[in-house]
C-alpha cells in the first residue's frame, strides 16, 4: 500500500501553462481520506510552494529548495544551509558566467542583485517572495540553496553549467530545467530527502510513490517503490523510474493517483 507520494511541480504536476490541474483538490481530499501523505517536492521555495497550496496547507509536507529545506503545519522538520566560504565561492563564480543569474534562496525569502526584465519573468514564476539587494555579501538569511538562470537562450545545461561544474568538488550542482541550475549542499537531493523524510515518519520506501520529470528528480525516482517519469520528462528521469505516467499536459500525476485510488493500491495511516 502506498501511504506517501512524492510529487513534484514544473514539468509534472502543473500544467504547461504552470498552473494546478483541475481536479487536484478533489484527489487531495481522497489521499487524506486513505491516510495517505501527498508532499510537493520542488527546486521552488517554501513561500512559493505555500501559495500554490494554501487550501491544503496543514494536510501536507512540503520538499522545497530540492530538499534543503523541509517543512510540515508550518515547522521546519529540517534544513541544510551552505556555509558562508562556500557562499562566497558560489557567487563568485556565478557572476563569472556569460548570462547567468543567480538567485540566493534563504529559508526567509529570495535575494537578487539584477532587475533584468527577462531574468525577472522567469525567477518570479518560482520566487514569490524575494528582495532586490545591492550586494549578495548583504545577505544574513542563511542560504540554504543558490538558482543560477539562463533566461534567454534557455539551455543551462550547455550554457551555465560548465562555467559552475567546478563547484562540484564541494558542492551538489545540477540542472533543474532548461533555464535553471541548482547548487546546494554535497548530500542535499529531493531523494535524500524523501529518506529522511522516510526515517522520520517511519514509512518504508516501498509505501512510497514517486513523479518526477527532469534530472534533479533522479535520486527521488530512486528512493521510492513505485516511481513515474512523466511522458514529456527528460530521458534520464525516464530511464530512473519504474513507469511512464501521461505528460503534464494530460494531467498525468492525477490520472494515476486517480487509478491507484480505484484499485485500492492507497492506504495510510489517518494521523
Amino acid at each position: 500500500m502506498i501511504k506517501l507520494v512524492f510529487c513534484d511541480m514544473d514539468g509534472t504536476l502543473l500544467d504547461e501553462q504552470g498552473n494546478l490541474p483541475d481536479g487536484l483538490g478533489e484527489i487531495l481530499a481522497e489521499l487524506k481520506a486513505h491516510g495517505v501523505l501527498f508532499a510537493p517536492s520542488s527546486g521552488r521555495q517554501y513561500a512559493a510552494l505555500l501559495r500554490h497550496f494554501q487550501p491544503w496547507a496543514e494536510d501536507l509536507l512540503f520538499c522545497a529548495e530540492n530538499g534543503a529545506y523541509v517543512v510540515r503545519r508550518g515547522e521546519e522538520l529540517f534544513s541544510s544551509t551552505i556555509a558562508p566560504a562556500s557562499c562566497e565561492e558560489i557567487v563568485r563564480r556565478a557572476a563569472a558566467v556569460p548570462g547567468g543569474y543567480n538567485v540566493w534562496c534563504g529559508k526567509r525569502c529570495a535575494y537578487v542583485v539584477s532587475r533584468n526584465e527577462s531574468f525577472f519573468t522567469e525567477m518570479k514564476k518560482y520566487y514569490t517572495e524575494y528582495e532586490i539587494v545591492k550586494d549578495f555579501a548583504d545577505v544574513q538569511d542563511p542560504a540554504i540553496k543558490f538558482s543560477v538562470c539562463d533566461p534567454l537562450q534557455a539551455d543551462a545545461e550547455h550554457t551555465i553549467y560548465p562555467g559552475l561544474r567546478a563547484l562540484e568538488v564541494d558542492l551538489k550542482v545540477v540542472v533543474s530545467s532548461n533555464y535553471w541550475i541548482d547548487i546546494m549542499n554535497k548530500d542535499v537531493n529531493k531523494g535524500a530527502a524523501v529518506r529522511r523524510v522516510q526515517g522520520l515518519l517511519g514509512i518504508r520506501p516501498e509505501e512510497c510513490l514517486a513523479f518526477g520529470d527532469y534530472l534533479n528528480d533522479l535520486e527521488m525516482l530512486g528512493a521510492v517503490g513505485e516511481s513515474y517519469a512523466m511522458e514529456n520528462a527528460h530521458p534520464a528521469a525516464k530511464a530512473a523510474a519504474k513507469h511512464v505516467a501521461p505528460s503534464n499536459a494530460e494531467h498525468g500525476v492525477l490520472r494515476v493517483l486517480r487509478k491507484l485510488l480505484d484499485e485500492g493500491k492507497m492506504q495510510g495511516d489517518r494521523t
